[in-house]
């Protein structure tokens, strides 16, 4: 249920509803818009008539029951857009396009660092870059753990750009907080409910990818999962879903953000990299992305892609990187947006 609270709602007004939710065993997440307040209250559906009552409370304009399944993630708990702020100069959900880029795998520091110096040059906002890996094979790298952690953390100090990196298990989540700028939950994580309900207690944002075979609704209800934990800086990315088609490595559903732009007010990030792994396609696909309306793209780049250690089918080199970021301001300016 949402609990929109009057114009002008006076704070013990506010708290008193707040104190009422919590009595009648549901908890309530405050949004705080430009003229009013609005409440949600998450909890057993089942007695959501009870709710009802709080009509009758000072300060209280009506009691509206959401019908999603997704209550926080819903447009209708939150008209206005989110924008998440990373760092000093970062927003997510804005005007400005957000850009991050980097390699799969952290494989050196040497290779990060050069990396990173030339994606910040290129104008990208952000450095990614895998120190966990989850891996298909057992026998394949799985990263460096730690030590990636602390040269992600290196590259950051020399160029400014905040990182995002990916969490794997509930046992890494407070070093790789400790680390990282954004959590990011992988594809094959997007059900792990323990870890997204881990995460939901972070004080860091959530990058959460969509699964390989996830429905819309069923990838916005793992959003929900973590902010039902109280953390409200989640952002969605479409990194691609499988289905027969076998000419790419998945199927990029562009469609995607146009649906999520109705149904969610989060930001929604492309991954063109994973979404065909093929490399002379991704540039195209990033142009796309920005033309139906994302909020940014994640591209994997590599200053030697051919002997990358994970994905360098899919991977760019410096020089497409940059030829990217040039060729996508047109892009963004028909969006309406920046770079």
């Amino acid at each position: 249920m949402v609990i929109v609270m009057k114009a002008g709602a006076r704070q013990e007004e506010i708290q008193a509803v707040l104190e009422r939710i919590k009595e009648l065993g549901y908890t309530p997440h405050v949004i705080s818009g430009v003229e009013r307040t609005v409440i949600g209250a998450v909890g057993d559906e089942r007695g959501k008539g009870v709710l009802q009552t709080l009509e009758t409370k000072d300060g209280v304009e009506s009691v509206v029951p959401i019908l999603k399944p997704y209550k926080l993630a819903s447009t209708e708990i939150k008209r206005e857009r989110t924008v998440i702020r990373v760092g000093e100069n970062v927003e997510i959900g804005g005007d400005r396009l957000c850009i991050m880029a980097g390699p799969c795998s952290v494989e050196g520091e040497g290779q990060v660092l050069e990396v990173a110096h030339a994606v910040k040059a290129a104008g990208a906002h952000m450095l990614r870059g895998g120190a966990y890996k989850p891996r298909t094979s057992p026998y394949t790298f799985q990263g460096m753990e730690e030590k990636g952690l602390k040269l992600l953390a290196k590259a950051r100090e020399e160029t400014g750009l905040p990182f995002i990196t990916e969490v794997m298990d509930t046992s890494q989540v407070d070093l790789v907080e400790e680390y990282a700028d954004i959590l990011q939950i992988g594809t094959r994580n997007v059900q792990n409910f323990a870890l997204l309900k881990r995460v939901g207690k972070c004080r860091k944002p959530v990058f959460l990818k969509r699964g390989l075979a996830s429905t819309i609704n069923e990838w916005l209800m793992s959003a929900e999962y973590i902010l039902s934990e109280g953390n409200p800086d989640v952002i969605l990315c479409e990194r691609g879903i499988r289905t027969f088609e076998t000419a790419t490595r998945n199927t990029m559903d562009l469609s995607a953000v146009p649906v999520l732009k109705e149904l969610t007010h989060l930001p929604v990030i492309l991954d063109p990299s994973h979404g065909t792994g093929v490399r002379r396609f991704v540039p195209p696909l990033a142009f796309a992305s920005v033309a139906v309306g994302a909020d940014g793209v994640m591209v994997e780049v590599h200053n030697d892609p051919d002997h990358a250690w994970s994905d360098g089918p899919q991977s760019l080199d410096l020089p497409m990187f940059q030829e990217l970021m040039t060729k996508m301001k047109p892009f963004a300016d028909a969006a309406g947006r920046s770079l």
